[in-house]
């Protein structure tokens, strides 16, 4: 999800947009572009789990044959033995700031799943509220114990961000296999991160640009974890994972690897992939994916983090990341980390000795024209995503997604 812009360059991009170009690798080292690598396209298929959902943003697995989606809108539906119920696990649409009914970044943004779910019940959500400070809105982090009934009113907060713009707003909640939660932000919205001297992404005092780490697991707000890079140096937020994004809108985490994959979103010329590391700076807004952004050249890459694979908006307008596959039912994709393009292409990226290598991935019976906003992973290691026809949430035509064998 990203500005407003894109829908221009979606029209644009669905115009000119030429066969599909040759798979490129990025090496993480030098961040240098390859070619020499092409992967065949893979052809599998979507079957889907539900329909008439309103702008779904994300997906977990409570229980087996049990999946919740969460809507843009607020509410968090239930999809049981293969059917979407009438009941609403949550509904904060009364909590959220309001929302336009055409192009929208704001609303219910995130999902997590406590590890101890099983025992404990507990949820977490991201979403987008009114602010009080003269800001856009502002971005919460809150804590709900499942109970009937469910009253919004009761989640315990545990963090809220002031976002100065409707846009880039990051949103995705993962635990790591750590059992800490990881909350990604994007740079404070607008075009070019044009906040302060050196932007959002770079600036060490804000959490705007960042992904962040913390621990949840403590009555009142939260803790910062001793093992962060950043604990202790002076005038760094030391909730800080790594930085340098500008809207790291999906991430996960591969369940046998640990690894962290994030899709950020760029501004006006390139998509990127990047495995986050501890301590890490992605980039923004010195770079965008492999390419000097501001300034425009000679820009200084010392010390920098480059994507393991990049893409241009001759190809799609807005990343979606998504994750590894480690299930058991579709060998092909064994280890490959599946993800999209808002737009609608599906991607898979395949590590060949120190690269990584693109190839395009055909779903059939996945209709035409629906962006994709998120992927889910359930407990087997399955992948699912999700689609919204639409550039906004003033529908109830969206819907959720199992990648199956063809």
């Amino acid at each position: 999800m990203n500005l407003p812009s894109k829908i221009s360059l979606m029209l644009v991009y669905s115009l000119i947009m030429p066969a599909m170009i040759p798979a490129l690798s990025v090496n993480a080292q030098s961040g240098s572009v390859s070619s020499t690598i092409k992967l065949s396209p893979i052809t599998l298929k979507a079957r889907q789990v539900a329909a008439d959902l309103q702008a779904p943003t994300c997906i977990v697995f409570p229980a087996d044959n049990e999946i919740w989606v969460g809507e843009q809108t607020g509410k968090i539906r239930v999809i049981k033995n293969g059917k979407l119920s009438d009941a609403v696990i949550l509904d904060l649409k009364r909590q959220l700031t309001r929302m336009n009914d055409g192009y929208e970044e704001r609303g219910l943004l995130g999902l997590a799943l406590h590890p101890k779910f099983k025992s404990n019940k507990k949820f977490y959500v991201y979403y987008s509220t009114p602010s009080t400070q003269k800001f856009n809105h502002t971005g919460v982090l809150a804590e709900y114990t499942l109970a009937e009934p469910l009253n919004p009113e009761i989640g315990r907060v545990i963090l809220t961000v002031e976002e100065p713009d409707g846009n880039h707003n990051g949103g995705c909640i993962q635990f790591g296999p750590d059992g800490f939660l990881y909350v990604s932000l994007g740079d404070g919205g607008g075009q070019g991160d044009r906040h302060g001297e050196i932007g959002n992404g770079q600036d060490m005092g804000t959490w705007h640009g960042k992904i962040l780490r913390i621990d949840v697991n403590t009555d009142q707000g939260y803790k910062v974890p001793e093992t962060n890079p950043f604990v202790g140096k002076p005038g760094v937020k030391p909730e800080i994972w790594a930085f340098g994004f500008r809207n790291p809108w999906r991430f996960s985490f591969d369940k046998v690897s640990g690894q962290m994959f994030a899709g950020d979103v760029g501004q006006s010329a390139w998509e990127e992939v990047d495995i986050v590391r501890k301590g890490g700076n992605y980039g923004w807004r010195l770079m965008e994916g492999t390419h000097c952004y501001n300034p425009a050249q000679d820009c200084d890459t010392t010390g920098l983090e480059m994507p393991i694979a990049e893409y241009s908006h001759r190809e799609g307008v807005s990343v979606t990341g998504g994750y590894v596959y480690n299930g058991g039912k579709i060998p092909v994709l064994k280890s490959k980390y599946v993800f999209a393009d808002w737009s609608g292409p599906v991607f898979y990226l395949q590590k060949t000795g120190t690269k990584w290598a693109r190839g395009t991935l055909a779903l059939n019976n996945l209709p035409q024209g629906l962006k994709i906003t998120s992927f889910g992973e359930d407990a087997s290691g399955e992948l699912y995503l999700l689609t919204n026809p639409e550039t906004g949430p003033d529908n109830t035509s969206g819907g959720a997604f199992k990648i199956e064998k063809n």
